[in-house]
């Protein structure tokens, strides 16, 4: 089982980057039903089916490069899915013969992502509805998050003669999961509602952006019929691209301050090299976060700033998860 929830975590990881693909090439209703793609489970190629879609979606005529961007998308999903449901059952059966390991892990796992399937579904009939793909994006890091420490608990490890200087700042690691996690639907926030090039200067906006914040109406959801390319106005995106850099600046002092504590606390060289994989991941998300703003959010860029964010926090589980084992 152990090797199935490892090819899962980079199954979850790829859905990630590809979700932000997608988004990024405003895809996200390159089919606008699901579970298929105008009708089919593949999308409409031939003269025939291709007049017949648009017959039936008069207002959204296929466009065969978005609509594969997202069907490639949910067969990578409908893999996970499957994935998922052969590592519960799989942690049933073992149970059941007596031998040990954990099935509460894999349920919530199974229950994750029937969640995320049904975000999925209502990211495209309820039109993109921000709060709605935001969940989606964070649904997708807890699944990648909660098989990475099903793959933890299967891995039986210690720190060599233990290292119980640390295990006081478990706590701190926690909450740096929960800052990161912040961080993340800031940005999902951001990316829903298109905000993502509402600033285009450093270090937080340009002009008298504290003046201009509109924190209620950046966080509210105007009702409208399709919420593709955003329905917030320009003072509203701007907020949300501000509190989402602010988020990165404090998310940034943070994990400084965390690493340098624990690489001067801990006498364990894994923790310490931990502590120097958090801290280049995050170097690396803060460089990749303001090249999008320099050269305006460049497809490769954007892409890998999503994939970046998934590793950071896969780096703060490991790291969180080490500092809370027992000795």
């Amino acid at each position: 089982m152990k090797k199935l929830v490892l090819a899962s975590i980079f199954l979850a990881l790829l859905i990630i980057i590809l979700s932000a693909y997608m988004r990024l090439m405003d895809a996200g209703l390159g089919c606008p039903d699901w579970p298929g793609c105008y009708g089919t489970l593949v999308v409409p190629q031939s003269v025939e089916l291709v007049e017949s879609a648009n017959q039936a979606f008069p207002e959204r005529p296929l466009e065969a490069e978005k609509a594969w961007n997202e069907m490639i998308h949910r067969y990578f999903a409908a893999g996970l899915g499957f994935f998922i449901v052969v590592i519960f059952f799989t942690s049933v059966a073992k149970k059941m013969r007596g031998s040990r390991g954990p099935v509460k892990l894999p349920f919530l796992i199974l229950v994750l992502a029937c969640f995320q399937g049904a975000l999925a579904m209502w990211t495209v009939t309820l039109n993109l509805i921000p709060v709605v793909v935001m969940g989606h994006l964070l649904a997708g890091f807890a699944v990648l998050s909660c098989l990475f420490l099903l793959y933890l608990r299967l891995t039986p490890y210690r720190i060599p003669g233990g290292d119980a200087q640390i295990r006081p700042y478990a706590k701190f690691g926690a909450l740096g999961i929960a800052i990161v996690v912040w961080q993340i639907a800031l940005g999902g926030w951001t990316s829903a509602n298109y905000a993502s090039l509402a600033c285009t200067e450093l270090p937080i906006c340009e002009g008298d952006w504290f003046g201009n914040l509109d924190i209620v109406g950046a966080f509210s959801v105007p009702f409208a019929e399709n919420y593709e390319f955003g329905v917030h106005d320009y003072q509203e995106r701007a907020t949300m691209h501000v509190m989402h850099r602010i988020g990165a600046i404090i998310t940034f002092i943070y994990l400084c301050w965390l690493a340098i504590t624990l690489y001067k606390r801990s006498s364990s060289g894994l923790v310490k090299r931990l502590a120097t994989m958090m801290t280049l991941v995050l170097g690396a998300q803060v460089l990749l976060g303001v090249s999008n703003v320099v050269y305006s959010l460049p497809l490769t860029v954007a892409v890998l700033h999503n994939a970046v964010a998934a590793c950071l926090l896969l780096v703060m589980v490991l790291l969180t998860y080490t500092m809370y084992r027992k000795y």
